[in-house]
């Protein structure tokens, strides 16, 4: 086995299709027996769906069912604000679908199965990495038939923000403060209800409501490390700060009956100094774990994989790779993850602390007011948000 991917989230599925389309034997690893996991990001950006468009699968991806955003906006003390126009990106979708993450994996897997050098491993979940004169040369695992071994010539971390491969690597990580943790909620939606994805802002609450046609799936933002003191307040105290901030819920906040009902996510903000040692690289949230501020982590995990796709193969097809060719993945992807978390970071210190410290009425930004009063305007943040700071592209050909 030519290369063994630990995760099968986006970066991992997306990097294990490539390589394989590329003609390089690959294992993707995923230790759940599905993709099926609530509240997980459901944001697919145009730069994805260009590259979906690259590889010749965006007519059989926009025939899966998805929702399309082609503006996103914020309601700030009950006034509406259009904050991102993606109708103007130079793409062939210039919009945000908005697809359960499992239905991407499964559509991702499917195309991979029909590669012979790719192979998909549930239910295994890695244990630890097999090391051999300093270098990584494959992946302890357990699987539901008992311990496994990969051995191969990379192994590569895609296994999120709690990595088992970047912690048993011994990589470092730099974590950056936030303010905030996430709330993730589901609730139902009227044909009345307003029909955007929208931020709402009121009165020291801070609320993401995404419009997935049947239900709410909604982010409550708390202040970091207060999810006792929400519990302690009880639900009908959490159920008026959510009517406080969007009333239309009325009775339907009600559904929140458990808190099992309420999902946390603890909100983190890290990078790897370094990616990689000989033998190893990890991309994706394993690499830099994104804050859910414009939902572009999946995004940047994905870049990450075609990025990874494009300088590997290469050298994984003559033999020759090394960490100097793990080190070009870094360099390349650097800089837009920390573009990216720097913005992030920004939103996170100067709009969502203000607001959650702050129980009194917020006054509108004036980036806001502008952007209200100059529609150009908002094709910057749709950039930023749609394609980030370095869009990649497919270079590698297929084998078959």
């Amino acid at each position: 086995m030519k290369v063994c991917v630990v995760g099968g989230g986006p970066a991992g599925m997306m990097l294990g299709f490539l390589l394989a389309r590329a003609g390089i034997e690959v294992a993707v690893l995923e230790k759940h027996k599905d993709f099926l996991r609530d509240f997980r990001g459901d944001t697919v950006h145009p730069s994805t769906s260009e590259l979906m468009f690259e590889l010749g699968l965006l007519k059989d991806f926009l025939a899966r069912h998805h929702n399309v955003v082609r503006q996103v906006g914020a309601c700030i003390e009950g006034e509406d604000v259009v904050m991102a126009d993606f109708t103007h990106l130079p793409v062939k979708c210039p919009f945000v679908a908005l697809m359960p993450q499992w239905d991407f994996l499964d559509f991702l897997a499917e195309h991979a199965r029909k590669l012979p050098a790719f192979h998909l491993h549930m239910e295994t979940e890695a244990t630890g990495l097999i090391e051999e004169g300093g270098r990584i040369v494959g992946v302890q695992a357990k699987s539901k038939d008992g311990p496994v071994e990969f051995r191969t010539d990379l192994v590569v971390g895609a296994d999120g923000r709690r990595s088992t491969i970047r912690s048993s690597a011994g990589l470092q990580v730099a974590e950056t403060e936030s303010p905030m943790d996430v709330l993730w909620i589901r609730v139902s939606r009227h044909k009345d209800d307003p029909p955007d994805t929208l931020g709402r802002i009121s009165t020291g609450s801070f609320l993401v409501m995404i419009n997935r046609t049947t239900y709410w799936q909604c982010a409550f933002l708390i202040k970091k490390g207060t999810i006792d003191a929400v519990h302690a307040r009880g639900l009908p105290s959490f159920h008026q700060d959510l009517l406080k901030v969007a009333p239309f819920l009325g009775k339907r906040v009600e559904e929140l009956d458990d808190w099992d009902k309420v999902k946390l996510l603890t909100v983190t903000v890290d990078r790897l100094s370094t990616w990689h040692r000989p033998g190893l690289l990890c991309i994706g949230d394993s690499a830099h774990a994104m804050s859910p501020i414009g939902g572009v982590g999946i995004n940047l995990a994905i870049q990450d994989a075609v990025a990874a796709s494009n300088l590997l193969t290469e050298p994984l097809q003559k033999g020759t790779l090394n960490e100097g060719d793990l080190a070009k993945v870094q360099k390349r992807r650097e800089w837009p993850t920390k573009m990216t978390q720097g913005m992030q970071v920004f939103i996170q210190n100067h709009v969502v602390k203000r607001v959650l410290k702050d129980p009194s009425p917020i006054e509108i930004p004036l980036f806001f007011k502008l952007l209200k009063r100059f529609p150009i305007l908002r094709r910057i943040p749709a950039r930023l948000i749609g394609i980030g700071f370095r869009a990649e592209h497919v270079q590698t050909t297929a084998t078959n």
